[in-house]
């Protein structure tokens, strides 16, 4: 196993790792769509080379721009490589930049390659006794290793000293110009010798030695023992210039005249404040941190102060801005203490508002502290329950909740949080009803921007205000032997909270002026995502009822047939086998049985992904066994085992979490259980939906949107004819099929229905030619002409489609009916795949961020109507996409149903009908 020394001088191929980066995963852009993997890629490869080698060598080099000697030698080298990408050309200036800011000699010399610097440094080191360690992909270099001289390949980890090179290649360092000027090169453009490849070219220089000593023995040529040798000493005579020119080309300069000396190449410290106003740009969120949690105090100013003027009137999507320069936390452990903050709470008009707990469990959290700011810099932590040994006395949890009630349940006292319906529903344990809820960081950030970040403090503390925040992990260790906030100390704690209510406050004063001038983003924020804090902490504590015993038996059954589902399989199979295990799968399905390999993964072998069993599955029927098998697995693991251990022990409910900052089109999302992603389209799935019941004296009542995406499209597009049919009550589908088969209505076919739903659907999810040809089972130009039909009687949702693609690149995003802004990053990507992609998704997100909004703006409208009433008869306990799902009074629900579905039909207004049915039962299967 080749090492190198433990400190070697380290020479860097840039433009090798430049566009080795730029074609590998991930293909990251920034919040501005601006490409930045290649930068992430070699950035993170330097990175790990000064982290595992600490050298105090080192330079990184790159090509320079314009021709090398080598053109003047051969005008046709290189001449066939493309030019180089746009959006890889970009990276070029910002990424010398981060290394220069790293404290990196970046060296570009004109007149020759990066290879030839980095040659003749290597060669002036080994001839001092220096080891040197060049970081390459390139095989070329594998010329320069001798017994100072190592390459490694920093994406493989992979090290190559002399008997690593005669491993690899069949032949020494010292053979290897002559190897590669055997075989030449294609991207290069260097000629060889035609037809000789790898095995030829190691064969002719095992026998005979180099290319001179080859010449010298011709005549023994045509006694090696490789296929071609008996004339291949003809043609070695016959290009013996091309040969002698393809050896030049391929030999590395190592006499290059430099402007410096290795003692120059000495690493000096980093620029932190360059680095930060430079990650920031990139959004390297994660080294952003770093850089600023290795800061001392007086460097981080300076940091925040550049990246403030730096950022002077810039795009206003990524604006870093100075943090108080002071902090003023204080620690509460007194009633005089506490009344002085108080006064200061009732005098404030808006506060940050944050609560620490022992869990993240909002039905299971206890209340440790609570933390307040009413300036930035000034802060307050008020513990509670801290118990570990020796801590200091507090003030008693019930003392203090009793105080901060009445300011916690006044309306007309403004607070601001991040995350607070988590706050919410932990108070609501302690018997309080908080109100007054304006503003929610995470909301603010999700709306302004829902692809730009994460939503979380400690990234948006980063991206908006440039400060690193006291992770979690910092005070209270990770893993097994992490401490719950009880159990950490005091003054470690104390920083931590007072911060969060701090930071809080400082992101909303720097994000709401930003919502203000961005459109209808302030209106959308207030009048859509605020208002449902409340209600979604109120349905997820309600919580649903399940009948676990049903459960059970699903259960049983499941695995019934999971069980009969693995010996069809491996009877087909002729052996029994892993059914969960890719490589067996691949094995049996390509190797064995020669299905056809649709899709390839990353790495090259055959994919056994869920979309290519499917495809599969429609004509083989292995694959179908193994499809079924997976989704059963899947129902049972997910639902009918989890969903009983995940009843609570008090309320004997599950009760879920609903996110509103996730989904990049303003769906709500819920985990712990997701309870929206259970199958309705499957016998199986429907029957887990049999399993959430009505309490007794109850019904479950079930209300859903009737194609409102398609309603949508119809308002947005204006397309006469789709309006016409919603105005008519139609079947839109039936309809769409008269349309597009040229027949009356009643003369629609089941299939022509079919065929025409899969039309209206796959439109609006921006499917293809290609990808409907697959659903319908049809040939590709029938399903074209299909499209094409569409198009033309429905003229209006072409022109829609084109327009929003339009408005889309030049604008960056496309908006709802509302003014949610939906930002798409890869729009005018260069990349033609992820370009189309986002296109796809510039025609779909309106409609779908519009039925978000609209099923929102629903749940306000009938929350808002429940409230009203004395005795509300109803209870909202599920929202699942476009349905609302409630536990009715027995006796109340046919008058609820109806006013229900007027409440939901009223929550906005279209060019077309908005149309809410509703059904009821003893649980939620009968009810949908």
């Amino acid at each position: 196993m080749p090492t190198t020394a433990s400190t070697p001088l380290i020479l860097v191929d840039g433009s090798s790792y430049l566009f080795r980066a730029y074609h590998s995963p991930p293909h990251l852009t920034n919040s501005k769509g601006e490409a930045t993997g290649a930068i992430y890629g070699v950035v993170n490869m330097l990175k790990s080379l000064l982290r595992q080698y600490q050298p105090t060598q080192m330079a990184v080099v790159f090509d320079a721009k314009g021709p090398t000697f080598r053109n003047e030698m051969y005008s046709e080298y290189k001449a066939h490589r493309p030019p180089m990408p746009d959006d890889l050309r970009s990276q070029i200036a910002p990424l010398h930049e981060i290394i220069q800011a790293m404290g990196l000699p970046l060296l570009c010399i004109s007149g020759v390659e990066a290879d030839d610097v980095i040659g003749t440094l290597a060669c002036q080191a080994s001839a001092a006794g220096l080891h040197t360690l060049i970081s390459t992909g390139d095989k070329d270099m594998a010329q320069l290793v001798d017994g100072h001289i190592t390459l490694i390949n920093t994406m493989t980890n992979t090290l190559l000293d002399p008997q690593g090179v005669a491993e690899k290649f069949g032949i020494g360092p010292e053979l290897i110009i002559d190897y590669l000027a055997l075989m030449g090169d294609k991207v290069d453009n260097i000629p060889g010798l035609p037809g000789v490849g790898e095995k030829t070219a190691a064969a002719l220089l095992q026998g005979l030695g180099s290319i001179e000593q080859i010449y010298q023995q011709l005549d023994q040529v045509a006694a090696l023992s490789f296929r071609g040798a008996k004339t291949m000493a003809a043609k070695l005579e016959q290009f013996r210039d091309q040969l002698q020119l393809s050896y030049q080309l391929a030999t590395i300069k190592t006499d290059v005249e430099l402007p410096y000396q290795l003692a120059d190449l000495t690493i000096k410290s980093a620029d932190n404040s360059r680095l930060a106003q430079l990650y920031q740009e990139c959004e390297f969120r994660r080294w952003l941190a770093e850089v600023l949690g290795n800061e001392p105090a007086a460097a981080k100013l300076q940091v925040k102060a550049a990246q403030a003027d730096m950022f002077a009137g810039a795009d206003d999507t990524v604006v870093p801005t100075t943090t108080a320069t002071t902090t003023d936390y204080l620690t509460v452990l007194d009633e005089t203490a506490f009344a002085a903050m108080l006064h200061q709470l009732h005098s404030s008009e808006l506060v940050a508002f944050d609560t620490e707990t022992t869990s993240l469990d909002y039905m299971q959290a206890e209340l440790v502290g609570l933390s307040v700011a009413t300036a930035a810099g000034t802060a307050w932590y008020v513990p509670v329950a801290h118990d570990y040994v020796g801590a200091p006395e507090q003030l008693k949890r019930d003392w203090v909740l009793a105080q901060l009630k009445p300011w916690l349940e006044d309306s007309s006292k403004a607070k601001v949080g991040q995350n607070l319906k988590y706050d919410q529903s932990v108070l609501a344990r302690y018997g309080i009803a908080l109100k007054g809820v304006c503003f929610d960081t995470m909301l603010e950030s999700y709306v302004l921007n829902s692809v730009a970040s994460r939503h979380d403090m400690d990234s948006l503390s980063l991206k908006y205000l440039g400060h690193k925040t006291i992770s979690f992990e910092e005070i209270a260790g990770k893993g097994a032997k992490q401490l719950t906030f009880n159990q950490i100390e005091l003054e470690k704690a104390a920083q931590y909270a007072a911060e969060d209510a701090d930071i809080t406050l400082q992101l909303h004063q720097k994000l709401w002026p930003q919502l203000q001038q961005q459109g209808d983003l302030a209106q959308v924020l207030r009048d859509i995502e605020m208002p449902l804090v409340d209600i979604l902490s109120r349905i997820e504590r309600h919580g649903v009822l399940i009948d676990s015993k049903l459960l059970s038996k699903q259960s049983e059954q499941l695995a019934a047939r999971i069980a009969e589902l693995e010996q069809l399989a491996y009877e087909q199979a002729g052996k029994a086998f892993n059914l969960s295990s890719p490589k067996q799968l691949q094995e049996i399905l390509f190797n064995q049985m020669g299905l056809p390999v649709l899709k390839k993964t990353p790495t090259g072998t055959p994919s056994t992904a869920e979309e290519v069993l499917a495809e599969l599955a429609l004509e083989y029927e292995f694959p179908k066994l193994i499809t079924e098998h997976r989704g059963l697995s899947k129902l049972k693991s997910t639902y009918t085992d989890k969903l009983p251990k995940m009843q609570h022990p008090v309320t004997g409910r599950v009760h879920t979490s609903y996110h509103q900052a996730v989904a990049a089109t303003g769906r709500l999302s819920s985990t712990d259980p997701n309870l929206q992603n259970i199958p309705i389209r499957t016998e199986e799935g429907r029957r887990i939906r049999q399993a959430f019941i009505a309490p007794p004296g109850k019904k479950i009542v079930a209300v859903d949107y009737s194609q409102i995406e398609l309603r949508i499209m119809a308002h947005l597009s204006q397309d006469r004819a789709l309006l016409d049919a919603f105005a008519q009550g139609r079947d839109i589908h039936r309809a769409t099929a008269a349309e597009v088969f040229s027949v009356s209505l009643e003369q629609v076919t089941a299939e022509q229905r079919r065929s025409a739903k899969a039309v209206n659907f796959g439109l609006i999810y921006g499917m293809s030619a290609f990808g409907l040809a697959k659903q319908l089972g049809v040939g590709r130009n029938e399903a074209q002409q299909y499209v094409d039909r569409y198009f033309e009687r429905f003229p209006g949702v072409l022109d829609y489609m084109e327009r929003t693609r339009k408005q889309a690149h030049e604008q960056g995003y496309v908006e709802t009916l509302f003014g949610r802004r939906l930002y798409l990053p890869d729009i005018n990507a260069q990349n033609m795949m992820r370009r189309k992609g986002a296109e796809r998704a510039a025609i779909n997100a309106p409609m779908q961020g519009t039925a978000a909004d609209i099923i929102k703006k629903a749940m306000i409208k009938v929350d808002q109507w429940l409230l009203q009433q004395a005795n509300p008869p109803a209870v909202m306990i599920m929202q699942v996409h476009d349905e609302l799902v409630f536990e009715v009074d027995a006796d109340k629900v046919d008058q609820t149903k109806q006013q229900l579905t007027e409440l939901m039909a009223q929550a906005a207004s279209l060019d077309v009908p908005l149309l809410a049915e509703a059904g009821d039962g003893d649980n939620w299967d009968q009810a949908h």
